[in-house]
């Protein structure tokens, strides 16, 4: 399925374009593949990292409450430690 897309300009320099052709030519990727991928990569990366700090700031606003039975079962690990 082929999704519409919308061209946009993008100024590199002629040593970043060259690692890109150089990229391209070991992948057997186009230059717009390439770019698109790294947009990708790049704005997951981004909404995760955003998504992991929202939920430790939920747990520092609210944290959960102690559970005696976890507290007893890792102690009881931790004694069963050779260190």
């Amino acid at each position: 399925m082929v999704m519409a897309r919308k061209q946009t300009l993008v100024q590199l320099t002629d040593e970043l374009v060259a690692e890109l052709d150089a990229a391209g030519s070991a992948t057997g990727r186009s230059r717009s593949e390439l770019i698109r991928l790294a947009v990708s990569h790049y704005l997951a990366e981004v909404m995760t990292t955003d998504e992991d700090r929202q939920i430790v700031d939920a747990y520092a606003r609210v944290p959960p409450a102690a559970d005696p039975w976890v507290e007893a079962s890792a102690s009881a690990m931790i004694s069963q430690e050779p260190w």
